[in-house]
């Protein structure tokens, strides 16, 4: 297969606009009509804590909730988060879906309901959720905890049919008002065809256009889209002759539903042979897709992949394919019901299984090819690229567990997602992705060994003691009888990280010298083994070779320059800003932790930033700023429930942190101290780290003192722990 395009703009680059995960979508167009709609739904929001806007597909659910949303967000203090489901198929991935909504980043080991309920608990938010129908199960149970756990939180939901909960204020939206819906045609038109305009000529045909589409949005925009071409009285025409039989699907169907697959249908008959093709193709496609995907996934007979832009092009002028451009470029997606008309389409001629495989086999390779450019110049970008793709990826497991005999594509492919899984925060899902495809029976080939060892990597960082050890002793014991040496070295690996999260740091340092030893024999370098190399320094630093610790983050550091890493490089930046710290260096502790916490930030990446914003409290304490110590270690206080035990309950990683509330004690007293940490716990990660890199609070005077010595040995070598502790992010636990 070709390679993916490899060229698209970074998410953190210079005028790149970024969203939050969760944000209210940007308006591509006016909101027209609706004004007693929008009124009515907002009194109803006053009143109900649960809101269901509910009407047939293409009706303006989703745009008039988003809408209102927006009209409300100032009286919720904690502003308006959206979570869309349609893509979501697997009901066990519906708490994930709302954990990214609200742009939360818990990977811990307890569930991700417990994370929604504990974030929600206290905030005063509207929660806006869409296309939930097909999980409406699920849905009811989630939203139903969700209220009663959190007595300031309010939701709108927006779908089909209701959720049935007590309580819930159903709000059926009607179809536009005649006049509504001439104004929605002529602006719609106008923007296709400019200089469109009703007139005494064309607004009985026009009138009796909207009538005939019941006032329904969707409707509109289609015809909206043919009047590029042709007039209203050629689209009534039209309608009228050559689609009369798509008006029935069945006796009990309610009309507006007839009449959407009427105009959907009829939008589909005017298009070319090979729009209608290239529609019935990309209808397996979940979510967003780029131009690349589209060329081989629905290239083939028929569609030559040559012509497959200028085919594309047509349908995106008639509006049956929507433009959006992202962090990971252009990209473009089909409304829902327009995917499913062409999927029904697609069955018709056989051909869906063929379009599955072309699917699966260009995320395999697209994953393939990520993986090798995380270890590069182009890690942002990787990083936008699959999160930005996720919804295929995930099509793409599921549809090679449903294939007999494929189930090891299944097992490659979550395990070749590692740096999605641990280096873009999705530490959680990737736990659920990787046991799902595990228990599928397979050969002990690469692709299943690989699948253990990240699942024993994913456990370890999770605080799963038990799990890590299970997976990866399983992982060790079967590639050392398949003669496997790379999974074998990555299982040496991953137990050292376990060795190091449980403050073992002889057996630490002696599995890490082995793995590091093994992957100097197999060629290895990528982000994998520099981290091992940075945990390496941890466990050597912790025993007081501070000189030798830095020699390797230094040498991690050079590697990272000269191949454009900077994820495994923030940590790299930790270590050596430890050490500087403990040369009575905190200038250079700073500058250098000031660094690691930009990286962090760009990447999402929540444990490497709270472990350098608990080290940059000490550094600030050691300058004479006790006060902003304690603010810095408020809002670490704030971050480490969402990660897991604060500093992993080691006695070797909360040095620092004992080392900053003496200082700070000592300068305030306990009163001062109290309350500083009470300010910084009003400070989210963003916050504290905007202010960290702003040099904190203007004005405030520093009288720096000499570092107090270097931090003690926490003494004998805790035994690994039996419990469970907890971690998240994409870095190792060192």
């Amino acid at each position: 297969m070709r390679r993916p395009q490899r060229s698209f703009p970074s998410p953190h680059g210079p005028g790149t606009p970024t969203a939050a995960p969760g944000g209210l979508p940007a308006e591509l167009n006016s909101f027209v009509g609706r004004e007693n709609e929008l009124a009515d739904l907002g009194r109803r929001l006053d009143e109900s804590r649960l809101v269901t806007v509910v009407g047939v597909g293409g009706v303006g659910k989703t745009r008039c909730a988003t809408k209102i949303a927006a009209l409300m967000e100032k009286r919720y203090c904690d502003g308006v988060r959206m979570v869309e489901l349609s893509a979501i198929h697997d009901p066990e991935l519906l708490e994930h879906a709302l954990v990214d909504a609200l742009g939360l980043t818990d990977h811990t080991s307890r569930p991700p309901r417990t994370t929604l309920v504990e974030h929600l608990a206290g905030r005063q938010l509207l929660l806006v959720i869409d296309g939930f129908e097909h999980l409406v199960d699920a849905c009811a149970e989630l939203v139903r905890e969700l209220l009663r756990r959190a007595p300031q939180l309010r939701v709108l939901a927006a779908g089909r049919l209701p959720l049935e909960l007590d309580g819930e204020l159903t709000f059926p939206l009607a179809p536009m008002t005649d006049e509504d819906a001439m104004l929605l045609l002529a602006e719609r038109a106008a923007a296709v065809r400019p200089g469109f305009r009703l007139t005494d000529r064309n607004r009985a045909s026009a009138r009796e256009l909207c009538r005939r589409l019941d006032g329904i949005p969707l409707a509109l925009e289609l015809a909206a889209g043919r009047l590029r071409a042709l007039s209203t009285e050629q689209v009534l025409q039209r309608l009228d002759d050559r689609f009369r039989l798509l008006t029935g699907s069945g006796r009990g169907a309610l009309a507006r539903h007839q009449t959407l697959r009427t105009a959907i249908g009829w939008s589909h008959e005017l298009c070319a042979p090979e729009q209608r093709l290239l529609w019935a193709r990309l209808s397996v496609f979940a979510g967003q897709f780029d131009l690349e995907a589209v060329e081989y996934v629905c290239g083939g007979v028929g569609l030559p992949a040559e012509s497959v832009l200028d085919v594309l092009c047509g349908l995106l002028t008639q509006s049956v394919v929507v433009r959006e451009d992202s962090a990971a470029g252009t990209r473009y997606r089909m409304l829902d019901t327009v995917r499913e008309y062409g999927a029904e389409w697609l069955a018709a001629t056989g051909d869906t299984d063929r379009l599955r495989r072309r699917h699966r086999d260009w995320f395999l390779g697209l994953a393939t090819w990520c993986e090798l450019d995380w270890f590069s110049p182009r890690q942002g970008e990787v990083a936008a690229r699959v999160e930005s793709e996720l919804p295929n990826l995930r099509r793409a497991m599921e549809s090679s567990l449903e294939s007999p005999g494929e189930a090891h594509l299944a097992q490659y492919l979550a395990g070749t997602l590692w740096f999605l899984w641990v280096g873009c925060g999705r530490l959680s899902e990737g736990r659920h992705w990787l046991d799902h495809v595990l228990e599928e029976e397979t050969p002990y080939d690469s692709s299943r060994l690989k699948a253990l060892w990240v699942l024993g990597h994913v456990a370890v960082l999770q605080g799963d003691p038990v799990g890590a050890i299970s997976a990866l002793q399983e992982c060790r014991d079967e590639a050392d009888r398949a003669d496997d040496s790379t999974a074998l070295a990555y299982a040496v690996h991953r137990m050292g990280c376990l060795a190091l999260v449980t403050d073992d740091m002889v057996r630490a340092q002696e599995l890490l010298d082995d793995a590091l030893g093994r992957y100097r024999e197999l060629g290895e370098l990528n982000s994998n083994v520099l981290m091992a190399q940075i945990e390496l320094a941890m466990a050597v630093g912790f025993h007081g070779d501070l000189d030798g610790a830095a020699a390797i983050c230094e040498e991690v550091r050079e590697i990272c320059e000269d191949h454009g890493e900077r994820w495994a490089l923030s940590y790299a930046l930790y270590v050596l800003a430890f050490a500087a710290l403990q040369r009575d260096r905190p200038d250079r502790a700073r500058e250098l932790l000031g660094e690691s916490l930009a990286i962090g930030r760009a990447f999402h990446d929540l444990l490497g930033s709270v472990l350098a914003l608990e080290l940059m409290a000490l550094v600030t304490a050691v300058e004479g700023d006790a006060a902003e110590a304690a603010v810095l270690q408020g809002a670490a206080d704030r971050i480490w429930p969402s990660v897991g035990l604060p500093l992993f309950g080691s006695a070797y990683y909360g040095q620092p942190r004992v080392r900053c509330e003496q200082l700070a004690r000592r300068e305030l007293g306990d009163g001062p101290y109290e309350s500083g940490l009470r300010a910084g716990g009003r400070l989210d990660l963003d916050a504290a780290v905007a202010r960290v890199l702003a040099g904190g609070p203007a004005g405030r005077p520093r009288t720096p003192e000499r570092f107090p010595g270097p931090l003690p040995d926490p003494g004998e070598t805790r035994r690994p722990a039996t419990s469970r502790t907890t971690g998240r992010g994409g870095p190792e636990r060192w």
